[in-house]
């Protein structure tokens, strides 16, 4: 189990955020909802107050803090996706009620930033041919939702 979990803050939405970033990651579970005990500022008594929950393996908290802050593109999830499918799957999950951005970003519907990154371009931008790695950056640069086959093809020549 991971020492570390994000804290990702809500003013009322927690639960809510939890189930719907749970229902598209495999090995993702709400493991715990802890209720307000009395009154605070976060809500009243019985109201969801923390979730804990597993996503794709990693613990995660939700919090309802009863008043609303941004995210910014500071922290964001990055989210390694092994094909074209999970790509296409999870951007259209995380991106519905959001906002698309360029180079495989997203805020999705609750302002949580996200990058949607197939693992093969790692490789691809680590090649000790320059020449390729930059044709490589030069298409991702180009691309909102990241596309295997067009950063293949700029790698490629």
């Amino acid at each position: 189990m991971s020492k570390i979990a994000p804290c990702l803050w809500f003013e009322r939405e927690a639960e809510e955020a939890a189930r719907f970033y749970v229902s598209l990651f495999p090995d993702s579970r709400i493991d715990h909802v802890q209720k307000n005990l009395v009154d605070t500022p976060a809500g009243k008594a019985d109201s969801v107050l923390v979730v804990d929950f597993t996503l794709a393996g990693q613990r995660f908290m939700a919090l309802n803090g009863g008043i609303r802050f941004e995210y910014t593109h500071a922290i964001s999830l990055a989210v390694d996706c092994k094909d074209q499918a999970e790509v296409d799957r999870l951007w259209d999950g995380l991106a519905d009620g959001g906002e698309i951005e360029q180079c495989g970003w997203l805020k999705d519907r609750y302002g949580v930033s996200w990058q949607i990154v197939p693992s093969v371009l790692s490789k691809l931008l680590s090649d000790p041919n320059p020449v390729k790695a930059a044709r490589v950056m030069q298409a991702l640069m180009q691309m909102v939702k990241l596309d295997i086959a067009g950063l293949q093809k700029a790698y490629e020549g």
